[in-house]
């Protein structure tokens, strides 16, 4: 647990659950139903038994197949209801606070500002990329529940166009959660916990889940504003939150970290192609380009993947241009291929 012992000992814990949890989500995916036959989830929410509410259900074709299987009385207590039941306290509140208590409300954000709010429906410039859903009505649950505990996930940097940058930034033009309700924030890097902080506090745990290509420039512009010291360092610890480091850490524990741990609707043919399409896409960048051309080169024949070159309407190429997709393609298949 490293830094963050404390804050998992006081706010969560590493035993096993005595009386299990109950789940309570707009959208019921299939990790609640893996959580569910894992025994995790195994706490009736009411007398009929329930033990999830969910006001849509989606996952792959898997998840509606276990679903189609269960007898009547094991489908209903996977129960589908209306959203204003899930996503607010107003209405049977006294119920609800009986139902969630200690809750734990999980939500994703594609940015944050390093004073703790929170971006997940519309970029700066107006565009809209999602509706916010029940994520404030959750996190507003969060501080208005005893006990509870509000829970941003977050990619610490992002790469476009063969450029990375920062998902943490110093101001961003438009927000989804406001900084007021700021509470835990989770990256690939750790943990911050920032409810009850100052904004120097926050800023300092922020830094800490930080991708470190980025914390000089943050801690320059927290500096400007007036909100670090001139005389701050970043705690050493955090200071080599980089790819690199956690991809050392996933090859020395692989067996931890299946790509698809609870199944998915893409074949085998198409899993290689992902991986192997993604490895193109980071190597789409000026200070690559030296070695996606020798990998090019270097690619095997077409007769090495023919069942990934016909998914791909590649295994007779058109053209000098069709031509260069394939061997980049089984550059690429070749590059991610299992040892």
């Amino acid at each position: 647990a490293g830094p963050w012992h404390a804050l998992i000992e006081r706010d969560g814990g590493l035993g096993a659950f005595a009386q299990g949890l109950y789940g309570c989500s707009e959208m019921s995916v299939n990790g609640l139903l893996a959580l569910a036959e894992a025994g995790v989830v195994r706490r009736p929410a009411d007398e009929q038994g329930v033990l999830v509410h969910g006001g849509f259900f989606l996952g792959p074709q898997a998840f509606y197949q276990r679903l189609r299987e269960m007898t009547l009385e094991q489908r209903a207590r996977f129960s589908m209801t209306r959203i204003s039941f899930i996503n607010e306290l107003y209405g049977q509140e006294d119920l609800k606070r009986r139902q969630r208590r200690d809750a734990r409300f999980v939500n994703t954000v594609f940015g944050m500002t390093l004073l703790g709010a929170g971006v997940a429906d519309q970029l700066e410039d107006g565009r809209v990329l999602s509706g916010v859903g029940g994520q404030y009505n959750f996190v507003a649950q969060g501080h208005a529940l005893e006990g509870g505990r509000s829970v941003l996930l977050l990619r610490s940097w992002r790469e476009s166009g063969g450029e990375v940058s920062s998902n943490i930034v110093w101001d961003y033009g438009h927000t989804t959660i406001p900084r007021h309700l700021r509470d835990i924030v989770v990256t690939e890097y750790g943990v911050a916990d920032l409810r009850g902080k100052t904004d120097a506090q926050v800023i300092e745990a922020l830094l800490g889940i930080s991708d470190s290509r980025f914390q000089d420039e943050l801690i320059e512009q927290a500096q400007q504003a007036g909100k670090l010291p001139a005389d701050f360092r970043l705690d050493q610890r955090f200071t080599h939150n980089l790819p690199e480091r956690l991809q050392r850490l996933r090859e020395q524990h692989a067996g931890l970290f299946a790509e698809y741990p609870l199944g998915s609707d893409f074949s085998a043919v198409e899993q290689d192609l992902v991986r192997a399409l993604s490895w193109l896409k980071s190597k789409l960048r000026l200070t690559e380009a030296l070695e996606l051309g020798k990998a090019t080169l270097d690619a095997p024949e077409p007769g090495a993947y023919p069942e990934h070159l016909r998914r791909m309407n590649l295994e007779a190429p058109d053209g000098v241009r069709e031509i260069l997709y394939q061997r980049l393609l089984l550059a690429g298949l070749q590059a991610t291929a299992a040892p």
